[in-house]
């Protein structure tokens, strides 16, 4: 186990910068947990995260604004979600940006989708960064806070392993039925 903590400490970071690359916010989590535990440095796993996240949505939005075609091939299988993406952004406006870190199933597709339109680069770089900013604090700084509570968690899944695919099939069943539900061809 020492080993393990050894490793996550020595690698943890770059995981982290790879991980939050994509928005994704379990890494982050784990982190906070790890500083918790002493094993990581608190302030420097919120920072990696900021500037990885923020430089992934940059890296989506330059690819779906400069290199539409490529990026229209990937997104082939996903066309509907990326319409669910412009709906949202007309509804909610600027502030779908703010939000959508913390939603998951639309938070890549975001960027994408602003990147295709044309929304200055300018004002999405400002929210973008200021979202990024309160996503890597939020998480950072909760699960910091919330360690006791998570490793508790960690130690009884660890006991009665037969709950963690439970928990996965839940939130992975519910995620796809709003996103299946959501993306749905309305009858006319």
């Amino acid at each position: 186990m020492e080993d393990t903590f050894s490793n996550l400490a020595t690698y943890g970071y770059i995981g982290l910068f790879l991980y939050s690359l994509g928005g994704g916010f379990v890494a982050l989590i784990g982190a906070g947990v790890l500083s918790f535990m002493g094993k990581m440095d608190l302030t420097l796993s919120i920072s990696i995260a900021f500037i990885a996240n923020a430089l992934g949505d940059f890296m989506l939005f330059y690819m779906a604004r400069y290199q539409k075609s490529m990026m229209m091939e990937g997104l082939r299988k996903h066309r509907r979600k990326l319409a669910l993406a412009h709906i949202m952004m007309k509804k909610n406006g600027s502030w779908i940006i703010l939000i959508q870190k913390f939603v998951y199933g639309i938070k890549t597709l975001i960027p994408i989708a602003i990147g295709l339109t044309k929304y200055d680069f300018k004002r999405f770089a400002v929210l973008n960064i200021l979202s990024s900013g309160a996503w890597a604090l939020i998480f950072g700084f909760g699960s910091y806070y919330s360690g006791s509570f998570l490793i508790k968690v960690a130690e009884t899944i660890g006991d009665k392993p037969w709950i963690a695919p439970i928990i996965l099939v839940v939130v992975g069943g519910a995620l796809w039925l709003y996103m299946t539900q959501a993306t749905k061809k309305k009858a006319r």
